[in-house]
């Protein structure tokens, strides 16, 4: 049986407050985390029929005009605006799920604009996985610790729907702990969390060394 896309979402929607400034639009190389993560997203087999969503909240029409010609060039990328992103990550994630509901998808890659540099094989390693297990959650990971981004099967998004947004999606990879598929990867990269201005000059140093 074919299956369907998997959506990409980016979650870029917070206040940045400790880093001072808005992490979609810091610069790494060229690109920024925004505009890096949507070319990620873009790269897969097919992509033209996966869409991809932007979850923007603080500073929306800053960034959205930032990323303006970046969408208009990923023609199934499509910015959203969260009203209620005060309330958390999974407040964004529930904006993007519902912004999904009329695409037909088999499930969604969630990354955080605060894991910039996370590479297209890594992504190639979830899809795959999810292509062969067709399990609830893909999470990868570096010598046994979990990253970003996260794979959600469609059949867990009215659950992510539903869950408390105090909680997070986390409640939900929880109820499904037993049947998650973790996918080890040589690639730290997947646990840089970019926050704060001492984490993002490491991140600079380190791509200087090792562009991807």
């Amino acid at each position: 049986m074919h299956q369907l896309p998997v959506a990409g979402i980016i979650l870029a929607a917070g206040e940045s407050s400790r880093m001072g400034r808005d992490k979609a639009l810091l610069s790494l190389g060229p690109q920024t985390f925004v505009e890096r993560l949507l070319g990620v997203l873009a790269g897969a087999p097919n992509s033209r029929k996966s869409p991809i969503v932007v979850v923007l909240g603080h500073h929306a029409d800053e960034i959205e005009r930032a990323i303006e010609p970046v969408l208009k060039r990923i023609p199934q990328a499509r910015a959203v605006r969260n009203p209620d992103y005060k309330l958390g990550q999974l407040s964004s994630l529930q904006a993007a799920l519902r912004s999904l509901a009329k695409d037909e998808v088999s499930g969604a890659v969630v990354c955080l604009v605060d894991h910039p540099a996370v590479t297209r094989r890594v992504l190639d390693q979830m899809l795959a996985r999810f292509a062969e297990t067709n399990a609830p959650v893909i999470i990868p990971t570096f010598q046994g610790r979990r990253g970003h981004p996260v794979l959600f099967a469609a059949r867990l998004f009215s659950e992510l729907l539903a869950a408390p947004v105090d909680e997070g999606a986390r409640v939900v990879v929880r109820q499904h702990a037993e049947e998650l598929q973790l996918v080890e990867t040589d690639e730290e990269d997947i646990l840089w969390d970019i926050d704060r201005p001492e984490d993002y000059e490491m991140l600079v140093r380190r791509w200087r060394a090792e562009p991807q």
